[in-house]
């Protein structure tokens, strides 16, 4: 389980809004990118930025709850969109990439790139390296390497 740093760590780490993929494969060992997460997880200021959605997706992967409900309870992971107050947005979000058949985690992960501009979305996803926040800017990234 990712941990909460000392609170007289270095505020240096990098700001983060984290996908399902990250946090299969830091909870996983046999995943094939557990150790990139493990490498990544330590540079990433908490907490997490993430949706429910992604809570939902990683709760079904990992055939438990207990982990991502662990993780909210401490703080490392925070949700940081209402998809009801977001609806409009998302929607669009979901017309534009059609064409890649968004789930709606991915449509979340998009806005709430949005809305946190200085956070970098933590994936494994290569659909993120074709979506863009506003229209037309790449989302800023951190993913395995060879993605």
């Amino acid at each position: 389980m990712i941990s909460r740093p000392a609170k007289d760590s270095p505020g240096n780490k990098t700001p983060a809004i984290v996908d399902t993929g990250f946090l299969v494969a830091f909870a996983r060992r046999e995943d094939e990118h557990h150790r990139w997460a493990l490498g990544v997880a330590g540079k990433l200021q908490l907490p997490l930025l993430t949706c429910e959605a992604v809570l939902a997706e990683t709760s079904f992967m990992l055939q438990s709850s207990a982990y991502v409900l662990a993780m909210l309870r401490r703080d490392v992971l925070r949700i940081a969109l209402d998809c009801s107050s977001q609806v409009d947005q998302l929607l669009d979000l979901a017309v534009r990439y059609v064409d890649r058949k968004p789930d709606l985690a991915d449509l979340c992960l998009i806005r709430m790139s949005e809305l946190h501009p200085r956070h970098k979305i933590v994936t494994v996803d290569a659909d993120f390296w074709i979506y863009r926040r506003n229209k037309r800017d790449a989302i800023p990234l951190i993913s395995p390497p060879k993605m």
